[in-house]
């Protein structure tokens, strides 16, 4: 590894308050949760010489907590636990199936939710669900809480709206009423252990008289944050899902993506698999 071990410095708070001191009072200090991101940035001897504020012995931050409406997900809460949570399966069955994209066994095990959220990645495999079930993130200063809608969150690529010194706690996710058509669609160069080329999550409500009351579209790894597609869904919102509609609402696409060329695709691919992800959603089946 050419992470150099000698010159790191490693905390262990016991508690939310003395982490979120030590992340305020030590400029540059790094907030290690399951450490999957982090190793990897360590071993290409990208963080000599840090300071890592271990959140390990931040017990309650590990559970999962859930009554009829509503999931509250510790920031600490792998996505192995996630998986195998009845209430996620049951009702949140989107946010099931991302985590189980994620990596592979050993990383499910270990990565966390709020450190998957933390570090930002446009590529995010869990943002799109958690976009689409319109979660609310739990930040704390160690004194105050407060909570951030899932999408305010980013800034950009790999930056955060958290303030010096504030840590994700936890995420709530109220379940909404049964969608009558859902999907969570990753593509990628492989079906497991893959960086998302695109990645996308919706939920659709339709009218008794076949009309769309309501589409929740979201997507990732097509601009720098996950988005919503806005236009699309307001769009489609009171009309019947012909074939014209459905062509129109994938020509809205772009109005809401920036896909970029890089070394995993190029802009034009993310942009037709965008559009081609939201048509076959759209044209499906009920």
């Amino acid at each position: 590894m050419r992470g150099d071990a000698l010159a790191a410095r490693l905390l262990r708070p016991r508690s939310a308050a003395e982490a979120c001191r030590l992340l305020a009072r030590t400029p540059g200090a790094i907030a290690l949760a399951g450490g999957t991101d982090a190793m990897v940035a360590w071993n290409a001897g990208g963080l000599a010489g840090r300071t890592f504020v271990d959140l390990s012995r931040l017990r309650p931050w590990t559970r999962i907590r859930a009554n009829r409406a509503e999931l509250t997900i510790g920031a600490l809460a792998t996505h192995a636990a996630i998986i195998d949570d009845p209430f996620v399966r049951r009702r949140l069955p989107l946010l099931a199936a991302a985590c189980a994209t994620v990596g592979g066994v050993q990383i499910q095990n270990r990565g966390t939710l709020g450190g998957n959220i933390a570090n930002a990645s446009p590529a995010g495999d869990t943002f799109p669900p958690l976009a689409v079930y319109e979660a609310a993130v739990v930040a704390t200063n160690g004194t105050a809480r407060r909570e951030i809608p899932f999408l305010d969150v980013f800034a950009g690529v790999k930056r955060t709206t958290l303030a010096p010194g504030e840590l994700i706690e936890a995420v709530r996710v109220k379940a909404p009423r049964r969608p009558g058509r859902q999907m969570f669609r990753k593509v990628g160069t492989r079906a497991a252990q893959a960086i998302s080329k695109a990645v996308a999550a919706g939920l659709l409500w339709l009218r008794r008289d076949g009309t769309v009351e309501e589409l929740r579209f979201a997507l990732g790894s097509v601009a720098p944050t996950v988005r919503r597609l806005r236009a699309a869904e307001a769009y489609v919102r009171g009309r019947r899902l012909t074939p014209e509609v459905v062509g129109e609402a994938a020509r809205l696409v772009a109005e809401d993506v920036s896909p970029i060329d890089d070394v995993r695709s190029t802009a034009a691919y993310r942009l037709a698999v965008s559009r081609n992800l939201l048509s076959s959603f759209l044209s499906a089946r009920p």
